[in-house]
């Protein structure tokens, strides 16, 4: 007996690339479904049937994006040697990632959908969750930095950690408005000039 439906004739996870590619340009709600088959190279019966629908498709995408872009990141907030230098690769490297002209600017975590509402409401809900763990992250970097004597006692590592965040939030906003890869390290000087007074220390 035959198989019933016939077989798939792309590459699943190379469509689902392109279609992360789209999100990460144009937003969920930006991003039509013709725009997405015709970078997928697919038709719609064929994207629903692989992927069950427009939404399934973003939240998939996005969790590709999570585990492929942006790594060094988030490795260099591990591995500095001292909290300052964490931040400070951390906002450096964003801003070369974010700088880069082969791909989309800024962050699809950051960008890809700010407004809920019943419709897109598990997109949001699940954007809101990939920050929370960004700012989780940072401050669990930064408490480290309390543990090691670095940082002082009653250090604020949770309120620190949103102002980073914030900070790189904007800078993905920047960029996709066209900043440079200058301006983003522009940035990135004035949120590290701040951090004498963020860490209550005489720390450069």
């Amino acid at each position: 007996m035959s198989e019933r439906g016939r077989p798939r004739t792309f590459d699943r996870t190379s469509a689902l690339r392109c279609a992360m590619e789209v999100f990460w340009a144009r937003g969920y709600e930006g991003a039509s479904m013709s725009e997405l088959t015709a970078a997928m190279g697919i038709n719609s019966p064929s994207l629903y049937a692989a992927f069950g629908s427009k939404e399934a498709l973003f939240l998939e995408a996005t969790e590709l994006y999570s585990r492929t872009e942006g790594a060094d990141i988030w490795l260099a907030l591990e591995e500095a040697p001292t909290a300052r230098l964490a931040i400070e690769q951390f906002l450096c490297l964003t801003a070369k990632a974010y700088a880069q002209t082969d791909r989309p600017q800024g962050c699809l975590v950051a960008l890809g959908a700010l407004h809920q509402d019943s419709s897109r409401g598990a997109i949001c809900d699940d954007l809101r969750r990939r920050r929370a763990e960004n700012h989780s992250a940072l401050q669990k970097r930064l408490e480290r930095g309390v543990a090691e004597g670095e940082l002082p006692a009653d250090f604020d590592a949770s309120a620190v950690a949103t102002f980073f965040a914030t900070v790189q939030h904007g800078m993905s906003i920047q960029a996709r408005d066209g900043a440079s890869y200058a301006a983003l390290l522009a940035t990135v000087a004035g949120a590290m000039a701040a951090w004498k007074m963020l860490a209550g220390t005489d720390a450069a």
